[in-house]
């Protein structure tokens, strides 16, 4: 059977050119790479009033960053307020710039068959965080984040994968937004 491929490539008069097509989108991946930034100055970083509450767009495919893998903003928390409520496939993490508050996350449930379902549980974990914490948040939890000091806003440095997104994985479900947020 080996032979048989062999003699069939022999034979062939394809005139696919996809690894010369690759090698050549390599190189110039590389120049428009080199041209990007690998420091974002803090006046680049663009403020939005989104349904995930008032963030600043640290790095992602927009400010010109460098990073290919790694998407980040800060989240500020108005005193006593909250984020909005959401789940997505990717993993996050956040880091705890300054205040205190805490997390709700409701597991999901997840079934594949002939179409994809999910559904949150009904009861979620609360997990407490202050200044310099770092919180983890598994792949598609829904989550909110609190601001437990009445007195000051809380600021949170969140950041995702954007290699789920990448590959298909990007699909991402508010379920409430933050009660500041007016579009």
């Amino acid at each position: 059977m080996p032979h048989e491929e062999s003699q069939r490539s022999q034979l062939s008069k394809a005139a696919a050119s996809y690894y010369q097509e690759r090698l050549k989108q390599a190189q110039e991946d590389k120049v428009r790479d080199d041209s990007l930034k690998k420091v974002v100055k803090a006046e680049e970083m663009p403020w939005e009033n989104s349904p995930q509450g008032r963030i600043k767009h640290v790095m992602n495919e927009t400010t010109g960053a460098r990073v290919k893998t790694v998407d980040a903003f800060i989240l500020e928390l108005p005193p006593g307020g909250r984020s909005g409520k959401h789940r997505h496939f990717a993993e996050e993490c956040f880091f705890v710039l300054e205040g205190r508050g805490y997390d709700l996350h409701w597991d999901v449930d997840v079934e594949l068959k002939d179409k994809y379902y999910r559904k949150a549980q009904d009861k979620s974990q609360r997990f407490d965080w202050e200044e310099g914490d770092c919180v983890y948040i598994p792949v598609n939890t829904v989550h909110q984040h609190f601001n437990a000091d009445a007195g000051k806003p809380a600021r949170i440095i969140c950041a995702t994968n954007r290699a789920y997104r990448l590959v298909g994985y990007g699909d991402i479900e508010q379920l409430e937004n933050a009660p500041d947020y007016k579009p």
